[in-house]
């Protein structure tokens, strides 16, 4: 009989699994609309303004050129396109001349993949080029519509290249958005490693413990936002004066990547401390609390669209307030104290300070 305790894994698990499948359709849902405007609008080109019967490589190019992501997406869509072209026009040519058959397909493939190598292109064109070189030579066409393949193929990579300029806002949004919601991890853990400092109370710490050590997907998500936004700008003309507020955010990522991970060595040690009851003087536990209210302080300048420059001072004033506190001849007071202080460097780069002006903001800590 299965124990409960593994059916409640399982649910948790499969409710895990159904969430994580919604995220990921609602982050491409604009993909899908974009895919489906551009295959219904390369459609009605061909058909209904150019008077094509049945046109169906023009959708076939818009969407297979659109893909489902931002990265190089006009190069990509760009190259998909005339690979799309290249083997449908030679496919077209020799099917004329030729007729269709198992080694006209063997010297239409090998012909269409050398064309698209002798114009210099990637790998991805040459594949596409040998596939629609199959498609069109499997599919004979009536007479005296052979050649309007190759022009149903160009309009739809025309309409997938205008399509690729049209993005939404949410891509631009997503980088700030993660920014905050890892600045409010850092605030959150802060807080709780000086509650476990204060209380020593082992479950708790333990609990915030195992919380910090998944916050490695945190970063993963910041780093994939900071992309996907730099290359809708990057592809649309229409975003470009959202180019350098973008850039300023992509620069935090490494920055808050370390702060992130100092704040987890934080935490691990003031659980080791709780486990252990160590002594850990309490003004580590207020220095906890205020770096950890200077954080969220950052996250609300990012979450209302400013560089957080304004929390400076108060960071500034932390470092020096570290290097002043009573220390301890104990290991784990001396960690902590480290972390605050790689913590605190680590957040000054957020305002703009490079990594030697962050390091040489923390005055040497004073002699007991």
């Amino acid at each position: 009989m299965t124990h409960p305790a593994a059916w409640d894994h399982v649910l948790t698990r499969g409710r895990l699994s159904v969430r994580a499948r919604l995220h990921r359709l609602r982050a491409k849902g604009w993909h899908i609309v974009q895919a489906a405007l551009a295959a219904g609008v390369a459609w009605f080109l061909a058909a209904d303004v150019l008077g094509h019967e049945t046109p169906f490589f023009a959708p076939i190019a818009a969407v297979v050129s659109l893909g489902t992501s931002y990265g190089q997406r006009w190069r990509r869509v760009a190259e998909v396109t005339f690979g799309v072209a290249i083997g449908v026009l030679v496919a077209d040519l020799l099917v004329l001349g030729m007729g269709s058959g198992w080694w006209q397909m063997i010297l239409i493939v090998a012909l269409a993949m050398s064309t698209a190598l002798l114009v210099d292109a990637g790998g991805l064109l040459v594949t596409q080029a040998a596939v629609q070189s199959i498609v069109v030579a499997a599919l004979v066409p009536a007479p005296g519509e052979a050649l309007l393949r190759w022009t149903d193929a160009l309009v739809g990579g025309a309409v997938a290249l205008l399509a690729a300029t049209l993005v939404p806002g949410a891509p631009l949004r997503r980088p700030r958005e993660q920014t905050a919601v890892v600045t409010d991890k850092i605030a959150f853990l802060l807080a709780g490693a000086a509650r476990a400092i204060e209380d020593k109370e082992v479950e708790p710490t333990l609990e915030l413990l195992a919380d910090a050590r998944t916050t490695d997907v945190l970063i993963d998500e910041l780093q994939n936002a900071a992309a996907e936004g730099l290359s809708v700008v990057r592809s649309s003309p229409f975003r470009a004066r959202h180019r350098q507020p973008l850039r300023k955010l992509a620069e935090l990522v490494e920055p808050l990547d370390l702060a992130l991970r100092n704040t987890r060595v934080l935490v691990r040690r003031a659980a080791v401390a709780a486990y252990r009851d160590d002594p850990v003087p309490v003004e580590y536990a207020l220095l906890c609390r205020d770096l950890s209210a200077s954080v969220a302080r950052i996250s609300a300048e990012l979450r209302a669209e400013r560089m957080p420059e304004a929390v400076r001072p108060e960071l500034v004033r932390l470092a020096g307030e570290t290097s002043r506190v009573r220390r301890t001849q104990d290991l784990s007071g001396e960690v902590v104290l480290a972390q605050l202080r790689s913590i605190i460097a680590d957040l000054l780069r957020m305002t703009g300070l490079d990594a030697f002006e962050s390091t040489d903001a923390l005055p040497p800590i004073e002699r007991s």
